[in-house]
């Protein structure tokens, strides 16, 4: 008995260690299944879908409170205001939200307030996704809808919050409206998946657009939007599905003012495409100054290089003849440094046998002496090589036979290369060195399908970075040899217009973008694989 007693004593005394334990933990206590029921509009003032619409204060109230999050983004107001409605409370929760007009509202016109999913419970944050508030300022409701898709030319995955616009095409519409005037009626594809659905529209002749729209204005930027279109007219009612591909235009052509970079070096910035410039002096310039003009590597400007001279400023004009545009310019002169001749390389170390070595120059060369440059294989062993200099990209290729496990030095003595100004390079050395071929891969890639020429084939990367191409105008099997192990996306231009780039499109000359066909997952690259794979096209 003493025993049971002594026994249950113990039981008792575990029980309430346990349960102060259990208090003494750190934490929420268990409070049942997590809430995943969203906020539920119970009301609103003035009802929704109301018609003859006189208000300018409208009120949603809600079950629970709520919170507004990222409503910059996500609400959508069609026909857009052209000034943004007051939207309160921000900050705390609340169960309403009050939305305050500040524009004239259009007569006999549906208006649709999308709040996306910016509404969510105060607790858990569940979105009431996508609710609408409509009204009419007439005495009924548009009705009618219009659905479809969104895609990027280039990328696999389309931008989120792509706005979908429709501008009626009456008697003011015209070619320029995106760029300057809101449109009739706005949605936009949220942030998950890319299509969408304009709602109670009226009947009538449309123009589709879809806007990457950077600074929210509802207009076309060029600048920083990316734009896609439909070339036919949409006539609504209809049961087509249209899907819109978006694209970055090439910027219209525009000068930018030169400036004095160094004693010998003038800069001419630009934007869009540089080729049909002409860049000429008003100014008489002497005898002795020599002049010569290269475009800088990787960026948008033209170098004018030229002797130096005591000129106090040089009158320029800068023409392009392809869109009649004629500037003129003048550079102050003033006692600058000059540029002095700095080399680089295209290849350090590692040495891909696929690579090209070359040797890039900041100011323009104009000889390579080959008597003062040395390849040498195991650090001793002479070796032959052919060399091109390419004065358009301001750089000398060197090819010769890469061999496996190999080092190679290439050296180059003072006075192997000179300059516009005469100046030269002092003792360079450049190291690099091969692997096996069985550290790469191989990919032999046979095109099938719908194949219309010319085309080119790349390669990039998983983050869209060409690694290898293939220009091509006409039927053959595609070679990638001496890949790095990795995963590759595999990607076809159909190069329309023959010049083996990509072109972007142009809105205004109703031109759509040259089509990229992409192949269906990533390719795996094995060192010492070998791998054929065939891409079946649709144009």
């Amino acid at each position: 008995m003493v025993y049971l007693k002594k026994s249950l004593g113990l039981l008792f005394f575990a029980f309430m260690v346990l349960a102060l334990w259990q208090c003494a933990k750190r934490g929420s206590p268990s409070g049942g299944p997590k809430d995943t029921t969203p906020p539920k509009l119970v009301r609103a003032e003035p009802e929704n879908y109301t018609i003859n619409f006189k208000a300018k204060k409208i009120r949603l109230y809600f079950d629970e409170l709520i919170k507004l999050e990222d409503v910059q983004n996500q609400l959508v107001v069609s026909p857009p205001f052209k000034n943004p409605a007051t939207i309160k409370p921000m900050g705390a929760p609340s169960k309403y939200i009050e939305v305050e007009i500040k524009d004239t509202l259009r007569e006999n016109t549906t208006y649709t307030i999308n709040f996306g999913q910016s509404i969510v419970d105060n607790n858990e944050k569940n979105p009431n996704s996508f609710l609408t508030y409509v009204f009419s300022t007439g005495d009924y409701l548009d009705s009618l809808t219009l659905t479809g898709a969104v895609s990027d030319a280039v990328n696999l995955k389309a931008d989120e919050f792509i706005s979908v616009m429709l501008y009626e095409m009456d008697s003011t519409y015209t070619d320029s409206t995106v760029f300057k005037q809101l449109p009739l009626y706005i949605t936009n594809t949220g942030d998950s998946l890319p299509f969408f659905e304009l709602k109670n529209l009226k009947g009538g002749k449309y123009a589709l657009f879809g806007l990457k729209d950077v600074n929210k204005n509802n207009m076309f930027d060029q600048s920083q939007d990316k734009i896609g279109f439909i070339n036919d007219t949409i006539t609504i009612p209809t049961d087509s599905i249209y899907v819109l591909n978006l694209f970055r235009e090439q910027l219209n052509y525009k000068p930018s003012v030169p400036s004095l970079a160094a004693k010998n070096k003038i800069i001419f910035g630009y934007q869009g495409d540089y080729r049909d410039m002409t860049i000429e002096t008003l100014t008489s310039l002497p005898d002795s100054v020599s002049t010569t003009l290269l475009k800088e590597r990787d960026k948008d400007t033209l170098n004018y290089w030229l002797t130096p001279t005591e000129l106090d400023s040089i009158i320029f004009t800068v023409r392009n003849d392809k869109v009649e545009a004629i500037d003129t310019f003048t550079v102050k002169m003033r006692d600058l440094p000059m540029d002095s001749l700095k080399l680089s390389t295209s290849v350090s170390g590692k040495f891909n046998f696929e690579d090209t070595f070359s040797i890039l120059a900041n100011t323009p060369i104009v000889a390579l002496d080959t008597s003062q440059v040395a390849l040498n294989i195991s650090d001793s062993i002479p070796m032959s090589y052919s060399y091109v200099l390419d004065t358009l990209k301001n750089k000398i290729d060197f090819d010769f036979e890469a061999e496996p496990n190999q080092k190679y030095s290439f050296s180059l003595m003072p006075g192997a290369i000179t300059d516009f100004f005469g100046m030269q390079n002092d003792t360079l050395a450049y190291n690099l060195s091969t692997g096996s071929f069985a550290d790469y891969g191989n990919l032999r890639m046979i095109l099938g399908g719908d194949v219309t020429y010319p085309i080119v084939v790349q390669l990039t990367n998983e983050k869209g970075v060409v690694q290898r191409e293939i220009i091509a105008s006409e039927e053959q099997t595609f070679e990638f040899k001496h890949l790095n192990p990795g995963n590759y996306v595999a990607r076809v231009i159909f190069d329309s217009n023959g010049n083996g780039i990509w072109y972007t499109g142009n809105f205004l000359k109703k031109q759509q973008p040259e089509k990229i066909s992409y192949y269906p997952g990533t390719i795996e690259i094995r060192a010492n694989w070998e791998k054929e794979e065939t891409f079946i096209l649709s144009n």
